[in-house]
């Protein structure tokens, strides 16, 4: 494994609170695999026996729905983990992954995570806030759909590419195509674009996959905006 990549994994939310004996045991089991765009992972169904970590790339998980459609359940890029909640049942995967761009995951065997459990309980604690991380941004999501509008999601999402600690003029790449960004945030592709030009008032110009933001503070501020504030002035 390459050593950028091992410090990746050790910085890792599922990593990183533990001592670092266990995570160099934990790391010299795991295994680092390549894959293209498009790859699968798992699938939707499959017991599940692994933890992932992104050390490159971007992963998405989704489900298909009964109609056929597919649901975007998240994005993970370098640094995140997912799989973690149902490893340590055997349980089956609720969701499928798959590779958004070519990238890099490290496999980390379930069985030896809980091996390593009986050694110290940080492992387990460790495990736990991964999983409350999980479902935190699966309540933002919610929050988000719910009492946002599509161009306020489409602008956190923004601010979530930069950090949320830049400042002033910013420049950033869109990770993956339009298609999976509007699914990320329960949009259809139109209504993304629309989004897009919403944003234009705010100071952000997007050309081909990348976005300028004039502003970083002006395009937090509209975000916190309440939508019902334009039926009031109405």
């Amino acid at each position: 494994m390459l050593q950028s990549h091992q410090q990746i994994a050790k910085n890792s939310l599922l990593l990183k609170s533990i001592p670092e004996a266990l995570q160099e045991k934990i790391l010299a089991k795991a295994t680092p695999v390549e894959m293209k765009r498009g790859a699968t992972i798992f699938l939707q169904g499959e017991v599940s026996k692994a933890i992932y970590i992104v050390l490159d790339g971007w992963v998405k998980l989704y489900r298909i729905t009964p109609n056929g459609a597919e649901a975007v359940v998240g994005t993970f890029t370098k640094g995140n983990s997912f799989g973690e909640a149902v490893a340590f049942r055997k349980d089956t995967y609720p969701v499928s992954a798959e590779t958004a761009t070519d990238c890099t995951v490290l496999r980390v065997d379930a069985a030896n995570m809980l091996a390593t459990i009986s050694e110290d309980p940080t492992v387990a604690i460790a495990i736990l806030s991964a999983t409350f991380a999980h479902l935190h941004s699966l309540v933002s999501q919610i929050e988000a759909l719910q009492a946002r509008t599509g161009a306020q999601r489409v602008a956190e999402f923004l601010v979530e590419l930069c950090g949320e600690d830049q400042m002033g003029r910013q420049s950033v790449v869109l990770p993956y195509d339009k298609v999976l960004i509007a699914g990320r945030l329960g949009m259809k592709p139109e209504s993304l674009s629309r989004a897009f030009g919403k944003l234009k008032t705010c100071g952000v110009r997007i050309k081909q996959n990348l976005a300028d933001i004039e502003d970083m503070q002006a395009l937090r501020d509209f975000i916190e905006e309440d939508p019902a504030s334009s039926w009031h002035t109405a």
